[in-house]
């Protein structure tokens, strides 16, 4: 066989050969060590919590090594493409704050190995398939669906592998003159990449994993279908090397065909990048775990956090816990450190899947929110309440100074309070301040003496100036307490409860409950300050009125 004459039966047209290739995308200058990584997901729904994942470890690995991040959409499955997919996979990572170097983005494409988006890149695909046929590696193939149904059927009566391989490839040992006569009747044809076992089982060393036995690839696989579209596995391989990718971080589901990846970069003797296959995130469900999945999942969706209000540095805290082993250390000694001092590496990534805990990502979210100042926490809370909580977000922004400092009590100090965890908790935590979503639940004063109620409501206006500290206020309280029979302290009513109607707690928690309507609420004396003597006024006789 001529391969060199049935390369350019198949592939006539082409307006460069892979040298001009090499040459447009050369070696990338840069430092030793460098790391270059990829993000390269295909444009079929919204962007996953698992891609997330990978894109930090992508992230980190090339700005830690001073390398390079790109953002490559593989879009070669086009019947499952959606029109607004890149859109949304640029959007979720956009949200992280998270910097690409090169790639798609939201206004266009940057970068100069591009184009990024595969179904750019079919005459490139089309010119390394052709040196494949010439150099007698790949070939085409013109089987029917019905031959290749037939053939799967025999194979499952036979019991053997099912796939195309051995005496089942039958264009395999097609002659020319054959392949010209298939082409001169129009028929379409897939190209099929020529396995060459060896019978032996080839070792492989993944940067997570270690040494791994996998078996060898011996079907004969499709790598440009009839549409002329690459699939996957090849398109991957001659953009990995072409962008002078390093390290390719996927999730372990591709080590199945990981033999036949290694085989296509052999067979075009290119240097293959490191791969990393990361552990699948798992979840509980009904006492056992399994994959998180896009169907069953709402969690799945990293919309889904943004739309709970989820900080962002919430979630990025919570995935490079999941991806390092020592970040949550790391991160308890430094809490306000940037995220990108933390010495990420690869040996400190599991190999195994790794549980999705909510608990444990609100802790770390109530921590990151009681970590902001009142600015910081105020800019988070309209970023979330402008696009899921129209309502909330123009009673909140009305009065900035009034939101900014509601939030800012509390906040500050070794112990800054956790009231909140996500943004969707803010109009219920904050919502106490505002006549339009002010819903008091009385039902706790009916613990207390009716009379006694009533006269810490009558009496209390009179006692409070805006100008109080907390302790001088709190001992306004605590005389009010003593005045009516009440023990000034816990302590002293614990020791003698005989001789007391209650304690200066009780007549707090009143007129808590009376002013903020509920049990428990920020610093009662600054929340004061906030609504005003009138206003602190008008609830009391509010809640006087209920009883």
């Amino acid at each position: 066989m001529d391969y060199q004459a049935l390369a350019e039966l198949l592939y006539p047209s082409l307006r460069h050969d892979c040298d001009y290739y090499e040459k447009l995308y050369p070696e990338r200058d840069l430092p030793e060590g460098a790391r270059v990584t990829r993000f390269a997901p295909s444009p079929t729904g919204y962007l996953h919590l698992g891609g997330v994942y990978q894109v930090m470890c992508d992230e980190r690995l090339a700005h830690r090594s001073d390398g390079v991040f790109m953002l490559r959409i593989e879009d070669t499955g086009s019947k499952r493409e959606l029109a607004d997919g890149i859109r949304v996979i640029c959007d979720g990572v956009a949200k992280f704050g998270i910097k690409i170097d090169e790639g798609v983005g939201i206004d266009g494409e940057t970068g100069k190995y591009g184009p990024y988006i595969q179904s750019r890149r079919a005459e490139i695909y089309h010119t390394f398939a052709k040196k494949l046929v010439a150099e007698g590696k790949a070939y085409p193939c013109f089987c029917s669906a019905e031959r290749l149904e037939a053939m799967r059927a025999e194979q499952e009566a036979a019991k053997v592998n099912p796939g195309y391989y051995g005496k089942y490839a039958v264009c395999r040992e097609l002659s020319y003159e054959e392949v010209k006569a298939h082409l001169d009747n129009g028929d379409k044809f897939v190209l099929r990449f020529k396995a060459c076992p060896t019978g032996e089982r080839p070792n492989f060393t993944d940067c997570v994993r270690g040494r791994i036995d996998v078996p060898e690839n011996d079907i004969d696989m499709v790598i440009i279908k009839s549409d002329g579209i690459p699939v996957y596995h090849f398109a991957h391989v001659v953009d990995d090397h072409l962008m002078r990718t390093t390290h390719v971080v996927r999730g372990e589901e591709w080590l199945a065909t990981l033999p036949l990846h290694v085989q296509l970069f052999e067979a075009f003797g290119w240097k293959r990048p490191e791969y990393i296959h990361t552990a699948t995130i798992m979840k509980l469900d009904n006492g056992g775990k399994r994959k998180l999945s896009k169907r069953k999942d709402p969690e799945a969706a990293v919309e889904y956090f943004f739309t709970e209000g989820y900080p962002k540095e919430a979630l990025i805290d919570y995935l490079l816990m999941l991806l390092n082993s020592n970040y949550e250390e790391w991160r308890s000694e430094n809490p306000d450190a940037s995220y990108e001092e933390f010495p990420y590496a690869v040996e400190k990534m599991s190999n195994s899947g790794c549980l999705f805990d909510f608990s444990k990502l609100y802790d770390i979210s109530k921590n990151v929110i009681s970590r902001m100042n009142a600015e910081e926490a105020y800019a988070s809370s309209i970023l979330w309440s402008e696009k899921y909580d129209e309502a909330w977000h123009t009673l909140f922004t009305a009065d900035p100074e009034k939101a900014g400092a509601v939030l800012s009590v509390g906040r500050g100090g070794e112990r800054p309070r956790k009231d909140i965890g996500t943004g969707k908790e803010l109009p219920a935590y904050a919502g106490f301040c505002f006549d339009e979503t002010f819903a008091p639940d009385y039902a706790p004063l009916a613990g207390f003496d009716k009379d006694d109620v009533k006269k810490v409501f009558e009496t209390y206006p009179s006692l409070w100036d805006a100008e109080d500290d907390q302790q001088t206020w709190f001992n306004r309280i605590k005389e009010l307490a003593v005045s009516m029979g009440y023990a000034p302290d816990t302590k002293t009513w614990k020791k003698n409860k005989e001789s007391y109607k209650g304690h200066a707690g009780d007549i707090s928690m009143m007129l808590r409950v009376a002013v903020t309507g509920r049990t428990n609420s920020p610093d009662l004396c600054e929340v004061m300050k906030i609504l005003g003597a009138e206003k602190v006024k008008e609830r009391l006789d509010k809640a006087a009125a209920a009883l």
